[in-house]
């Protein structure tokens, strides 16, 4: 049987399943509270694609969800048994009314809420792009939220030819995309990260500088000139080392600390996802200009193992949860 007809095969019996397997947790807690349930298959409505998933990206705003942290905050209180996961790559299987441009068989990676850790999942055909043919599954799946995000960043900061930005957590999922983004860009970029993560930053066309206590200074010698603008995706005390810099406020954005944005007048920057947006990270990657690092792959019965991985933190890149049918194939 030669490989569509395959796929075509597997791509029907998937369609008659009643049942998937995704990862919930019933209550907040530590990563143990990850577990394998049976969910109902969902179907594609108006506008929607069902994807069958194939990678699905672990961020930390997964570990968050789960501890309880948003809850803790007022956000994203929804019943138990919840789902995680925000990006994914995989076929699409089932095509809604009104949509034009796929078909079953498209391989896609996009953007959901909180359903990507999981065999199937729905979402409206806005949120997908095609895979691009070079691009691995791994990290197809690990692109479309962490890469948006930084592209966001780096858009409301302003970035632009010679910036000189600091990037707090510079080798971590978001941060490695920011700097080859603020690169792109014209910039000059000095990233914190752990002293085992500073070749691979210069990889990238980063200056890396240690994290910690002394990191104003240090900062300091290497741009006695003054820093632009600073990116904040660690929470641990950068707003407070970026203000030491004397940077434009404004100019100082943190996608973690936003309990401390309003106190200190410094940006709280939240991801703005669309369609365009991920097509262009997708064709910066295809043309060679985007390297998305993927550090630890687990299978999706281990998500708890996969959390536990990115919440040791000073982690390279993503983590990345590849999903298997239980058909019995890999898509």
């Amino acid at each position: 049987m030669d490989t569509r007809n395959a796929r075509e095969g597997h791509l029907q019996s998937v369609q008659a399943a009643d049942t998937m397997q995704a990862v919930v947790f019933d209550d907040y807690g530590p990563p143990d509270v990850l577990r394998l349930a049976e969910l109902p298959m969902p179907q594609a409505g108006a506008g929607e694609v069902r994807v069958r998933v194939r990678a699905a990206g672990v961020q930390p705003a997964d570990c968050a969800t789960r501890s309880g942290w948003f809850a803790q905050r007022g956000i994203g209180l929804e019943p138990f048994p919840r789902q995680l996961g925000n990006e994914f790559a995989g076929v699409i299987d089932q095509v809604g009314d009104g949509v034009r441009g796929f078909a079953p068989g498209d391989e896609v990676l996009g953007w959901t809420t909180a359903r990507a850790y999981a065999e199937a999942l729905t979402v409206p055909a806005a949120q997908i792009v095609r895979k691009p043919l070079g691009m691995s599954w791994a990290v197809a799946g690990a692109l479309s939220a962490s890469g948006q995000t930084a592209h966001t960043a780096v858009e409301e900061l302003g970035i632009g030819p010679g910036d000189t930005v600091l990037v707090h957590a510079a080798a971590g999922g978001v941060g490695t995309v920011a700097v080859q983004l603020a690169r792109l860009r014209g910039a000059r970029v000095i990233g914190t990260a752990s002293r085992e993560n500073h070749d691979y930053l210069r990889s990238l066309g980063a200056e890396p500088v240690l994290y910690g206590p002394g990191l104003d200074e240090r900062v300091r010698a290497l741009a006695p000139k003054g820093v632009d603008a600073a990116l904040d995706a660690s929470g641990r005390g950068a707003l407070d080392a970026s203000i030491a810099l004397g940077i434009d406020r404004d100019r100082i954005g943190t996608l973690v600390a936003f309990e401390d944005v309003q106190r200190l007048g410094v940006r709280g920057i939240r991801s703005r996802r669309s369609r365009e947006r991920l097509e262009e990270l997708a064709a910066l990657h295809e043309a060679g200009r985007l390297r998305i690092h993927v550090r630890d792959i687990y299978p999706l019965a281990y998500a708890a193992i996969a959390h536990r991985d990115v919440e040791n933190g000073h982690g390279r890149g993503k983590v990345v949860l590849m999903v298997y049918s239980t058909f019995g194939h890999a898509l």
